[in-house]
């Protein structure tokens, strides 16, 4: 597949997506930072850039944060981004995928959704609709045309759903999510070309299983199981065999991500079966077991709170995710740093972004980390609608988690 390779289906949804004069710059010296280009089809373009850019400019770089908007007007949401951030996918909010660049803006790439993206920015997963309307796992190909996954063998669809797909490897050759067995339940999936689409099973006769996303390197599959009362519980599979999280204070939610070699897994709801003033998410290290994720503060609401710990760095010092209102579209994007929780709105507006989020209705949630960690993405409510954001953070040295 060349890259990027727009096809004449393709839609470019609008120019002002990319970003202004002086956002540019940063970011492109953000990603040339480790002289690592936006893409191998850009690199002459980049070269270019930072022969103008100041040496102010690529020093600083390093030592601020900075927040933008993907184009306001395209209703982005978006679901993870590439290993340096070059590429972002996600959805336009029920209007089918989209990829986004700095040079490029956002691009509307068909399909229903995207939900992840290789380290390289070459391969996009998500679900597509067959001819008959039929929702399927899906690897984007050209233009607005999708590879269909199916289902598995003997998966029978339930009105207009047989599979989606929830995430990628970094080297875009595994991909997680789950498939129909029947109306009456889903299985998680992982699928390779050599094998297809394999069945990951359930723990729990007759009761459903999901994937949500894979360890970089393609080797363990995180997610949930239902247990017959229908409440659910995180797990991961390792060689095909499903693995629950132990924690001193009963299962944890459902597993949301990995890092590189899943060695570090994030989820929400830390004590499932605690008071719902609790509002924990979650983080596993093999070499420490669980710990929950606090929240920045409590929020009330009518409904249930929920925290989601949706990424999350390699070296584990950056998590991202939400604290969401179960009944109603409130939510506040929330990152910890070294296990301590603040708003990103908060974070953003301490390091040097005094307008981060201003005239927005909520910050939403973040739903993808860059390996580094410095790279954020997320979508929240404005006026107008949703809108997609990247935030970048300032640089961290390398260090262990804390205890």
């Amino acid at each position: 597949m060349r890259w990027p390779n727009h096809g004449p289906l393709t839609k470019r949804i609008t120019a002002s997506g990319r970003l202004n004069p002086s956002h540019w710059g940063i970011y492109l010296a953000y990603l040339a930072r480790d002289r690592r280009p936006i893409h191998p089809m850009r690199t002459t373009r980049l070269v270019v850039t930072l022969i103008v850019l100041s040496s102010t400019l690529i020093a600083g770089v390093e030592d601020q944060a900075f927040f933008f908007e993907i184009e306001p007007r395209s209703s982005t949401l978006p679901a993870a981004p590439s290993a340096t951030g070059a590429v972002v996918v996600g959805n336009l909010n029920g209007r089918g995928g989209f990829y986004w660049m700095p040079t490029t803006g956002v691009i509307d790439i068909g399909g229903i959704l995207a939900t992840g993206v290789s380290s390289d920015g070459r391969t996009i997963v998500g679900t597509a609709a067959d001819t008959r309307g039929v929702r399927n796992a899906a690897i984007w190909q050209r233009g607005a045309e999708w590879r269909l996954l199916g289902g598995f063998r003997n998966g029978v669809p339930c009105d207009t759903s047989l599979s989606d797909a929830a995430g990628v490897s970094r080297d875009g050759k595994v991909l997680v999510g789950a498939a129909r067995i029947d109306c009456r339940a889903v299985h998680a999936f992982r699928w390779e070309e050599s094998t297809g689409m394999v069945d990951l099973g359930s723990t729990v006769a007759g009761a459903s299983s999901q994937a949500l996303a894979v360890s970089g390197n393609g080797k363990v599959v995180v997610g949930w199981q239902r247990r017959a009362d229908g409440s659910d519980f995180g797990v991961r599979w390792v060689d095909g065999r499903q693995e629950s999280f132990a924690s001193p204070e009963g299962p944890v939610g459902h597993a949301l991500a990995s890092n590189l070699d899943g060695s570090v897994i994030v989820g929400r709801q830390c004590r499932p079966g605690a008071r719902v003033e609790d509002q924990s998410a979650w983080i596993w290290l093999a070499s420490r077991g669980v710990k929950c994720l606090p929240p920045p503060a409590l929020r009330q609401s009518p409904g249930t709170v929920l925290m989601y710990a949706n990424a999350v760095s390699d070296h584990a010092r950056v998590v991202g995710g939400g604290q969401k209102a179960t009944s109603s579209s409130d939510s506040e994007a929330v990152v910890w740093i070294d296990g301590a929780p603040s708003y990103l709105k908060d974070y953003l507006r301490v390091h040097g972004v005094p307008n981060a989020f201003e005239r927005w209705i909520n910050t939403g949630e973040i739903t993808g980390v860059s390996q580094d960690g410095r790279i954020l993405v997320g979508y929240g409510a404005a006026i107008g609608g949703y809108r997609g954001y990247v935030a970048v953070l300032k640089r961290m040295e390398p260090k262990p988690w804390p205890d």
